[in-house]
């Protein structure tokens, strides 16, 4: 599914016109996103939790020259972890 699946889906079973439908969903996102850029922590009850966690720098190595060890620099990356109730959909 994408995101013009998807806002079809939303307008449909919310009654909302496809164009407000992809105003909610962008501005969901949006919001989602600042929050993640504030490091704070979104969590949805029963669906899941989006947040960031630092990764460290590390050693790596070169794919194209597999004998050269190459610096991996520390960064932040979004995590989503999936909710009780959305694995127990997922799972039936």
């Amino acid at each position: 599914m994408n995101k013009s699946d998807l806002l079809a889906k939303i307008a449909e079973k919310s009654g909302l016109k496809k164009v407000d439908a992809e105003k909610a969903l962008n501005a969901t996102l949006d919001s989602i996103s600042e929050a993640l850029v504030e490091g704070e922590k979104v969590q949805l009850v029963g669906f899941g939790t989006f947040e960031v966690r630092d990764r460290k720098a590390r050693e790596g190595r070169n794919p194209r020259k597999p004998d050269e060890v190459i610096q991996i620099p520390a960064s932040k990356a979004p995590v989503f972890r999936a909710g009780k109730t959305l694995k127990e959909e997922v799972n039936k």
